[in-house]
Formats: structure tokens, C-alpha cells, sequence
């Protein structure tokens, strides 16, 4: 089956009767500010950036802004245990292209255990093949790519990588790609150099200029990494021996 051609979210914005204070947080982080510039690729989009940048602010006003709860999961999962929600949110409008996706998910790492004890406590476990509490975290995660998410779908994550190890992104960026082939669009912040490689995607840098959109060997997690890599005995006695 071959690839979307056209994403079924087309561009994030601020509304026209949006009046956002740009003194004051979110507003004022600069790839905020800019969020109007992000045209979404209909396979995959990452957000990458340093701690801070922004990237998980605007990836929760977008699912906020497409129907999610704030926790994640489904758009059937709309409790939240704290109230650290930004007004992001309520100044966007998303763009949306035609058809309609079937399917939906919402997936945050940092909450992702509030939602496995919703999912035991509502008893609606089968859709993952069973109780997500009863595995590992990173069983868990991939429990949610190989089983809960159907294809037709659009997906949002944040850092997915969070509970993954090296082998098992390896196998979820299989799963992603699979379910891109199944007519799906994702949109991911991550700071994995792993999941970044997938060759069907566009990666938009947050960073204090703003937005950017920058290929794969120019982000700093690919750089930074290969570097490391390629030269570990020279990084570490670098970075070790300065307190000597």
C-alpha cells in the first residue's frame, strides 16, 4: 500500500482572533512564536530540540487542539491528575486535510503510567493486548505500536524513545514505518538519532532563532552522537578528567 500523499493535518497556526501575550510563557519561547510556520509531512514529523525549546509544549497544544486529553491516549482518555496544561491550545487552529482519519492516539511518556492505570481501572485492556502494567515499560510502549494503533490514523508522540531501548527503537521505527504504509501520519518529539533516521519525514529544529526545518545529518543528535561513536576514549577523558 503506498504512503500518504497528503497529511491529514495540514498546517498549525494561531487563529486569526487569537491575541497571545508574547511577554509571557509559552508565548514567549520563540519557536512558539513561530508556530505558525510548521507544515506537517504526510508520513512522519519530528520535533527536535534542546530541553526547553518548546517541542513538547506545542506537540501537547496540538493534541489538545485535535481532541486529546492531556494525559494521552485515546480521545475517549480526557482525565488529567495535575493541572500544568499551557493556554497554547486555545490560540491555535489546525488546518486538516480530507479524508478524515479512523483511528487516533496520543502518546506521552512522562504520563504514559496514568494512562496504563486508567486503562486497568476502566477494564479496557484487550485493545492491548492486556493489562499494560503487567510489562515492562518499554513492552508497554511497543504494546501501543504493535497492537492499540490500527492504521488510518494520526498519532502523536513525545518522546517515545524514553522507555526504549537501542533494539526495540530499532523495532518501533518498523512499526511506524508499517503503519505509514497503512495510510498513517505521525508527529513525534524525540531526541532519539535512531528514530530521527526514518527517511519519509521532515524534522523541524526548536531552537532560540525559532523554527527550522534541517535534514537528518545536520541535527545535533546526529552529529553529537556520531562523534561520540566514532571517538569515545578522546570524548571521555575530555569530559572525565576536567575535575582533575
Amino acid at each position: 500500500m503506498p504512503r500518504r500523499t497528503k497529511p491529514y493535518l495540514l498546517h498549525a497556526g494561531y487563529h486569526p482572533d487569537a491575541s497571545p501575550d508574547f511577554d509571557r510563557y509559552p508565548f514567549n519561547i520563540p519557536a512558539v512564536r513561530e508556530i505558525g510556520n510548521i507544515d506537517f509531512h504526510p508520513n512522519v514529523t519530528f520535533f527536535v530540540g534542546e530541553n526547553g525549546s518548546g517541542k513538547s509544549t506545542v506537540l501537547e497544544a496540538i493534541a489538545l487542539a485535535l481532541g486529546f486529553g492531556p494525559e494521552g491516549g485515546t480521545k475517549n482518555v480526557q482525565f488529567r491528575t495535575v493541572e500544568s496544561v499551557s493556554p497554547l491550545h486555545k490560540a491555535l487552529r489546525l488546518a486538516r486535510g480530507v479524508p478524515k482519519p479512523t483511528d487516533a492516539y496520543f502518546l506521552r511518556a512522562e504520563s504514559f503510567f496514568n494512562v496504563a492505570s486508567y486503562m486497568d481501572e476502566t477494564a479496557y485492556t484487550a485493545g492491548y493486548g492486556g493489562s499494560l502494567h503487567r510489562r515492562s515499560h518499554g513492552e508497554s510502549f511497543m504494546a501501543v505500536l504493535l497492537n492499540k494503533l490500527r492504521g488510518n490514523g494520526i498519532y502523536l508522540m513525545d518522546e517515545p524513545e524514553a522507555a526504549l531501548s537501542p533494539s526495540r527503537q530499532l523495532a518501533a521505527l518498523s512499526a511506524i514505518d508499517q503503519l505509514v504504509l497503512d495510510h498513517s501520519q505521525f508527529i513525534i518529539a524525540t531526541h532519539s538519532p535512531i528514530l530521527l533516521s526514518y527517511p519519509h519525514a521532515r524534522i523541524i529544529q526548536f531552537d532560540g532563532s525559532g523554527l527550522s526545518e534541517v535534514a537528518y545529518e545536520d541535527t545535533e543528535h546526529y552529529a553529537v552522537t556520531r562523534d561520540f561513536l566514532n571517538s569515545y576514549p578522546r570524548r571521555l577523558q575530555q569530559l572525565l578528567s576536567e575535575g582533575d
